[in-house]
């Protein structure tokens, strides 16, 4: 395997905030969900993950610095980190960037039922809102194709006036016990009943309209709150809003899946929203108070006199909220001089004139930006 940090895109002395980064914007590349079950997109999202999850810890960091992938396996510093699959990789990124509940639905990871009836499949639901709606929340009603308990039998799965029996080869349990002849000797071991497939009970005369389902699909319409501050990572589950299970199970969930839609004044970092306002040379050298748009108004910006072309400047608080209501993000506006490319015959004198005034121009020019989000902003803008 390739060197953690190497995967992840970061230096070996990249703080924990870095590894989150880098690791949250691959993740997001990567992930099975966005690639069509891809076996190549998910073999790389393990890759990233586990590159992640041990850069993350600083115990687990310190024996892959100094011993390798082999010394998190058990070697000479032990660590006791076992074999990492896909279950893991999946557990790792809906721990620290998933949504709101239902982790195991959301990636088909059901745990062993009980006997009796099944409870309904989850079903998945995309839903794209609007860069305003991240900030303000939005309550959407959705239609959504489900299966229904069947109005011939009442989700029985029986014919009208026949009934369903417990099955006899399990006595109702769903399950029966099979011995077998092995090398250390006989074992029982237990597995579903063959007869009623584990339900339990068994249908003489299944329902001639659903064929012993007990269910027909059918248009339902469920509400979602989505609160501010989501992102296309996200999802929500409703519970009980979805198909019922096979003779007369429970209904499932609904697990609406986020997607924020891209707003071509924006470039998103988390709760941090980047954008580019242009100005006048004028504007530029005296300074100027100019608006710059939010997401849902707009705001003014004092720009200082002097200022150069690049500079970052950060609107506290303009930003997005955070999920959760922790607080809001900031606006960082990359100030761009604008300069036009044609001139009336007064404008072109005046600046002829200027020329014959101004001083040359230095060799390097020191931008007062934000020193700190200046790589972040250059790494965003650089892919628009």
């Amino acid at each position: 395997m390739a060197d953690y940090y190497e995967l992840l895109g970061v230096s070996r002395d990249a703080d924990a905030d870095d590894i989150k980064r880098a690791y949250r914007k691959l993740a997001l590349k990567y992930h099975p969900d966005r690639n069509n079950g891809s076996k190549e997109a998910e073999e790389r999202f393990k890759e990233v993950t586990q590159a992640y999850d041990v850069l993350r810890d600083p115990d687990k960091r310190r024996v892959y610095d100094q011993y390798g992938a082999e010394g998190l396996r058990g070697g000479p510093a032990g660590g006791g980190f076992g074999p990492f699959d896909f279950s893991d990789a999946i557990d790792v990124f809906m721990r620290d960037f998933g949504g709101f509940g239902g982790l195991g639905d959301l990636f088909g990871q059901q745990g062993r039922r009980s006997t009796g009836p099944r409870k309904g499949q989850s079903l998945k639901v995309r839903l794209p809102i609007t860069l305003k709606e991240v900030v303000t929340g939005t309550e959407r009603t959705l239609k959504v194709s489900v299966l229904d308990p069947c109005d011939r039998c009442e989700g029985s799965g029986a014919e009208p006036g026949t009934s369903v029996t417990t099955c006899s080869t399990c006595s109702g349990s769903g399950e029966e016990r099979v011995m077998m002849q092995g090398l250390m000797g006989r074992m029982v071991t237990v597995q579903p009943c063959r007869r009623c497939r584990g339900e339990g009970r068994v249908i003489e005369q299944p329902c001639t309209r659903c064929h012993g389902e007990g269910r027909s699909r059918a248009q339902r319409e469920v509400t979602v709150e989505v609160p501010p501050g989501v992102s296309s990572e996200n999802y929500i589950t409703l519970r009980g809003e979805g198909s019922v299970g096979p003779q007369g199970g429970p209904r499932g969930d609904v697990l609406v899946l986020i997607e924020v839609e891209d707003d071509p004044r924006f470039v998103r970092d988390e709760a941090d929203l980047l954008t580019e306002k242009p100005i006048t040379f004028s504007q530029a050298v005296l300074g100027a108070d100019v608006q710059v748009a939010t997401v849902d108004s707009r705001v003014k910006l004092t720009v200082p006199a002097g200022i150069q072309s690049g500079t970052v400047m950060r609107l506290r608080g303009q930003g997005l909220p955070e999920l959760q209501g922790r607080g809001r993000g900031d606006l960082l506006v990359r100030v761009l001089v604008y300069t036009p490319q044609s001139l009336s015959d007064e404008q072109r004198r005046l600046f002829n004139e200027l020329a014959e005034l101004e001083d040359e121009a230095p060799e390097r020019v020191e931008r007062n930006d934000d020193k700190g989000f200046w790589s972040r902003v250059r790494e965003a803008f650089s892919g628009r």
